[in-house]
């Protein structure tokens, strides 16, 4: 399949928070997983991008927030777009432009929303005109956790076993549906350690990886049945497990390193004082030191006014459960 000059196409997807944690590749080149996992996707956190092939063009070239990319971001972009064009035969560069409405390596999932917004501009700019099964599949060759934001609501990745049954499905019709995230942005700015390199310390060096495997199996069946019951409590308290015991592997990694600052401690120790006082609400962090509270809508209030206090109005976002791809 060939292209004429300039096809284009524009999608946004938004991020996900994961619940039950991915953390570990069994085969970085295909991103296969060690394990499943289940997220949440949000509506406040997006990435807009839009592919055009050209063969005008010399190379391909990215602008993220209009800036132009050449670093090591611009090579993941330049791998991704060679695996599209071996899929859809066209042989074209490509121009990527990105709006990105996430703080970037800070671990609130910013290459999950712009690896699904790329598979999805660039698979429909090439031609292709992929199902979400095979777009969760092309995004996880991007970011393991972008193949979830093709979808809304809550989504599980089933870790399968190779390039083809490794994807993302949504739970349908969950009856857990009153649920709100409170993202408070303890800071922007990126992570020293990727969470590509810290995955691959915590599997070869901390001893506790391997019991990791399990804890997660029993997580997810554990929060899947949370959701089918309606059990905010036990589907919040499973969340919070989950990220505690992922972290346990940084720390138990060799050397061993932490995602969370002295802020993100406070912010976990306000939320425990929050549920002991009465507030339903439990913490999950990912990789990076940015902390999201788990409530409901009842409660949104209170918490959102309590972290505007430490932290300022301006780091405090109320997220409910956001869509899945659209095309623009």
């Amino acid at each position: 399949m060939t292209t004429s000059s300039n096809n284009s196409a524009t999608a946004l997807a938004h991020t996900n928070i994961a619940l039950i944690k991915y953390w570990g590749k069994k085969n970085a080149d295909l991103i296969i997983p060690y394990t499943g996992s289940l997220s949440l996707t949000l509506d406040q956190f997006y990435t807009k991008t839009q592919v055009s092939f050209d063969r005008q063009l010399e190379q391909d070239t990215l602008l993220i927030n209009e800036q132009a990319v050449t670093d090591k971001s611009w090579q993941r972009v330049h791998d991704f777009l060679n695996l599209v064009r071996q899929q859809s035969g066209i042989t074209e560069n490509a121009r990527v432009i990105s709006d990105n409405h996430v703080p970037t390596a800070a671990g609130l999932a910013s290459s999950a929303s712009a690896f699904a917004a790329l598979a999805a501009a660039a698979s429909k700019a090439s031609g292709m005109d992929l199902n979400e099964r095979d777009l969760s599949r092309l995004a996880r060759r991007g970011s393991g956790s972008a193949c979830r934001s093709i979808y809304g609501g809550f989504v599980e990745w089933q870790r399968g076993s190779d390039d083809t049954d490794s994807y993302a499905v949504p739970i349908e019709n969950p009856n857990l549906k009153d649920i709100r995230i409170v993202a408070l942005t303890i800071e922007t700015h990126q992570k020293p350690i990727s969470s590509r390199q810290g995955m691959e310390r915590s599997v070869t060096t901390s001893p506790y990886y391997p019991t990791w495997v399990k804890v997660v199996e029993s997580d997810l069946k554990e929060i899947k049945s949370a959701i089918s019951q309606n059990d905010f409590a036990k589907f919040g308290a499973i969340s919070e497990f989950n990220a505690m015991r992922m972290h346990a592997l940084t720390l138990s990694a060799n050397p061993d390193f932490l995602y969370f600052n002295g802020m993100t401690l406070d912010a976990m120790n306000e939320v425990k004082r929050l549920r002991h006082a009465g507030v339903e609400c439990y913490y999950t962090v990912d990789a990076g030191p940015n902390v999201k509270v788990i409530c409901q809508t009842k409660n949104v209030d209170t918490i959102a006014n309590t972290f505007s206090k430490i932290l300022g109005p301006e780091k405090v976002t109320v997220a409910k459960p956001g869509p899945g791809i659209k095309y623009l």
